[in-house]
């Protein structure tokens, strides 16, 4: 490890570098996801992908490639960055910080880490789909194996929320009001939200009643939880920010809405898909495109909100572009990797089945277009807030108290 790097001064919030990249991988998922036929399963497989690879289009054959190679480096980053987050986070919690950490606000930036091992969980699930030949074949016995992976993980998260809550709500006085002006005590939210994510996949990919009923069960409890969570964290958070401003270390918290509509969305349609090939259960296209308007204009509303903040605060110039460094920088890669994943849903499960667009058009690549432009800014800040944290000490760089 080199000494000085600003990562070096631990902060959980670390676990976003995780997530971010595993965030990514899923971006380049949506190539095959949307571009690659896949009859009789409700995703793409190695065996449908490599197929499309030998008998497509030269453009078919390059968005295969790039797909393949931004899901194998992501999924790596995503795993190296967890592994190295939980030898650092070890270390951490045998320190004095840490005991100053659980009696303040920011005891919830530990929610990042059961939040991570969520993201890794559905990484290496798309590596498998992706890299694993005849996966499928036995997908049905894996099952309940990530079932069992998200509850121990959703499990973790409420434990750990459990922790602070009990300390907040019982000794009065210690939660301090004039620092939660930011949405950073939404991170909980986000920790259920991506569990929940996690445990709906099977209610959209498997074929058996009693998985897909424990899948759609499960992922409700978390994801309940999680708009519960999220909806008084926002507005005691709101509140707060009228009273005393909004911080600028902490102002891309803002936009932590956007990742969870995206989340909570995928979710939905999940169980909607499992509602429909197990129960019946039967929605029209029409209405998963409203559903997914309503989240996306969500998201942008929010997206403004964030963005007039950053401006306001500097913080581009600071903590991005500048020579001063937070973990909290890492939260801006979530918003915009969200924000192109529900678009590339909004588009083609949206629109193009509901008739509104015309698959593979001009103006379908156009739309197209600006979730890949959200993507491929997020991956540019990815490698430039890795060096920034990660890389040789530079005289120049400073930590944020």
């Amino acid at each position: 490890m080199q000494p000085n790097r600003p990562a070096d001064k631990y902060s959980p919030l670390y676990f976003l570098a995780s997530v971010g990249a595993g965030g990514l991988s899923v971006t380049f998922f949506m190539y095959l996801m949307f571009w690659v036929s896949h009859k009789g399963q409700p995703v793409p497989v190695f065996e449908d992908i490599l197929a499309a690879f030998n008998t497509g289009t030269i453009g078919m054959k390059a968005a295969i490639a790039v797909a393949w190679a931004g899901i194998a480096t992501f999924v790596f980053l995503n795993l190296k960055y967890l592994v190295w987050n939980l030898k650092a986070f070890s270390a951490f919690r045998k320190t004095e910080a840490y005991t100053k950490l659980k009696a303040s606000n920011a005891e919830t930036t530990i929610l990042a880490m059961p939040l991570a091992l969520a993201m890794s969980v559905n990484a290496l699930f798309v590596a498998g789909l992706v890299f694993v030949p005849n996966l499928w074949m036995i997908v049905e016995y894996l099952f309940p194996f990530a079932m069992a992976a998200f509850l121990a993980i959703g499990i973790l998260a409420l434990i750990y929320i459990g922790d602070f809550l009990g300390r907040v709500l019982t000794q009065g006085g210690v939660f301090d009001v004039t620092a939660h002006n930011s949405f950073a005590q939404m991170l909980p939210a986000f920790a259920l939200a991506m569990t929940a994510v996690g445990f709906s996949a099977p209610a959209a990919m498997s074929t058996n009643t009693v998985v897909v009923g424990v899948s759609l069960v499960g992922s409700t409890f978390f994801g309940m939880a999680s708009i519960i969570y999220a909806a008084l964290a926002l507005f005691t958070a709101f509140n707060s920010m009228l009273h005393y401003g909004t911080s600028k270390e902490t102002a891309p918290t803002l936009m932590i809405v956007i990742p969870l509509m995206t989340i909570l969305g995928i979710m939905a349609l999940r169980q909607n898909h499992g509602l429909h090939a197990t129960f019946e259960v039967h929605s029209t296209a029409g209405e998963t495109m409203v559903f997914l308007a309503r989240l996306v204009a969500i998201q942008v509303l929010f997206g403004l909100l964030g963005l007039v903040m950053l401006a306001r605060h500097g913080y581009w110039k600071s903590f991005v572009f500048g020579n001063e460094t937070s973990p909290g920088s890492y939260a801006l890669v979530c918003p915009g990797v969200a924000l192109s994943v529900l678009l590339q849903f909004f588009i083609n499960s949206g629109l193009v089945k509901a008739g509104v667009l015309d698959k593979f058009s001009v103006t379908y690549w156009v739309v197209t277009a600006i979730a890949i432009g959200f993507q491929f800014a997020m991956v540019a800040l990815v490698f430039r807030l890795n060096k920034q944290h990660f890389g040789r000490p530079s005289a120049h760089a400073v930590p944020a108290e």
